[in-house]
């Protein structure tokens, strides 16, 4: 019984590429390729994999987006999150979006191919330099509405914008804002957000 496989990445070359070397297993089968995270739900109705492999960063929805919804949806299928990315607050969010494994796309094929087995199997996988980095970079020191408030600034909107977008008063915003550059140790709210993007936290 070969395990069926769903891509997500909106690279084309890169979700061709893994769709090949996956291919190349005698166990393993694509039978569903995706360029977007507001895709995934649909396809995976559509194709019914057992393992659905999201890249972090997609237009429409994220990876981990697209995990939880999927996780609401379809909790049958196994998720393992292929990333460029080896962020440590990613892989903390991702597990909490229901994720089973989370690996960097630089893995070898051999790995790659034996992670996806593992999650298909009820395990989890994680890259263990990762979860090495994740568990000393600690959880996110933002509250929720600060992040919040922080993804809305990196669209690069005034605080007038942030506060209309966000159904806040301009003050409230101020606040966030201020408390997120305090905790992030930054010097500027465009820092800030580069502090909490590359961490993962966002």
């Amino acid at each position: 019984m070969n395990i069926r496989l769903l891509l997500a990445d909106d690279q084309a070359l890169v979700r061709g590429a893994l769709a090949a070397l996956l291919d190349l297993e005698p166990d393993l089968e694509v039978v569903s390729e995706v360029g977007r995270g507001d895709e995934v739900v649909d396809a995976v109705l559509a194709a019914k994999p057992d393992v659905a492999l999201l890249d972090v960063e997609m237009p429409g929805l994220d990876g981990i987006e697209a995990a939880a919804a999927l996780r609401t949806a379809v909790p049958s299928v196994r998720v393992l999150m292929v990333t460029t990315f080896g962020r440590p607050g990613y892989l903390r969010r991702a597990m909490e979006a229901g994720a089973a494994g989370f690996v960097v796309k630089d893995t070898p094929a051999a790995q790659l191919a034996d992670a996806v087995r593992r999650v298909h199997q009820g395990l989890r996988v994680v890259d263990p330099s990762l979860a090495a980095e994740t568990l000393v970079a600690g959880t996110s020191p933002l509250t929720a509405r600060e992040s919040d408030v922080l993804r809305s600034a990196r669209e690069g909107g005034t605080v007038a914008d942030i506060a209309r977008e966000l159904h806040l008063s301009e003050g409230t915003v101020r606040n966030h804002l201020s408390a997120a550059i305090g905790k992030t140790g930054a010097r500027t709210r465009a820092e800030a957000v580069r502090i909490a993007v590359d961490n993962g936290w966002l």
